[in-house]
């Protein structure tokens, strides 16, 4: 299996370009995945500089429904004829943060017929599993951080019902794929025990303090190998990396092997 970061906030590389997005592209031996589309199309930009070839997907997710997994989402469709698009049945949700910038989705594609909308537990096929936790007990939630959905025409915190993750079962190794871990990522890791873990903290606002290195231990309890990107924050990656054996930052255009 080989994960590759076409968008993130940061890279290496001067030829790529850089959002604060995320998508990922992912082989495994029988799928061409891509997961989470950005902000924009520079996810397609950075996918031709890269080498691949973005009409071979045959599977594409969205992990949740804010502007900046799923803003490329047209330029996707229009470039890739045949791969459906797996999401979250409330993906299309009034989302803002705080109650006047909207970051949800467009909503004039909420009825095209390549969107497969899912809830609980999608198998997509043999090894490949959507799941969307909301009945699961979170012990470690960080509250919505100010994200507020709309309902009934109140605003309310997010409870993040739109956020979905990815389980990948490949030769006997267990790749859990999150977008931003809204719901706890400590949560999340503890539900799903996997050997590797990709995708972002939601730690970025964060303060560098005695509670963020008691969520590094905890992560680091685990039997997780982390890649971790996005809305992690660079400050908080490099704060926890004190405190983590096994964590490790997934840049744009930087790809991993399994």
């Amino acid at each position: 299996m080989k994960i590759t970061s076409l968008l993130e906030n940061t890279t290496t590389q001067d030829n790529l370009f850089t959002e604060h997005g995320l998508s990922l592209y992912i082989e495994t031996k029988e799928h061409n995945i891509l997961f989470d589309m950005g902000q924009t199309s520079l996810f397609c930009q950075n996918a031709e500089v890269l080498g691949i070839d973005l009409s071979s997907v045959d599977i594409a997710i969205l992990s949740h429904g804010h502007y900046d997994h799923g803003g490329g989402l047209p330029r996707f469709l229009e470039i890739n004829q045949k791969a459906p698009v797996y999401l979250s049945r409330y993906a299309f949700e009034p989302h803002y943060n705080g109650t006047e910038k909207y970051i949800g989705l467009d909503l004039t594609l909420k009825n095209n017929i390549r969107l497969v909308y899912t809830n609980n537990i999608t198998a997509i096929d043999k090894g490949l599993t959507l799941y969307c936790c909301n009945e699961n007990k979170r012990n470690s939630d960080l509250g919505s951080s100010g994200l507020n959905t709309v309902e009934n025409g109140i605003f309310r915190p997010d409870d993040f019902r739109h956020e979905q993750y990815l389980l990948i079962e490949e030769a006997d190794k267990r790749v859990l794929i999150s977008g931003c871990s809204h719901k706890g990522i400590i949560d999340i890791t503890r539900w799903f025990c996997p050997n590797y873990l990709i995708g972002g903290f939601h730690f970025s606002k964060l303060p560098l303090d005695k509670n963020l290195q008691e969520y590094a231990l905890q992560l680091d309890s685990f039997d997780t190998e982390y890649y971790t990107c996005h809305c992690t924050g660079e400050k908080q990656y490099e704060f926890m990396k004190n405190y983590m054996s096994k964590l490790n930052y997934l840049s744009c255009g930087q790809s991993i092997k399994i």
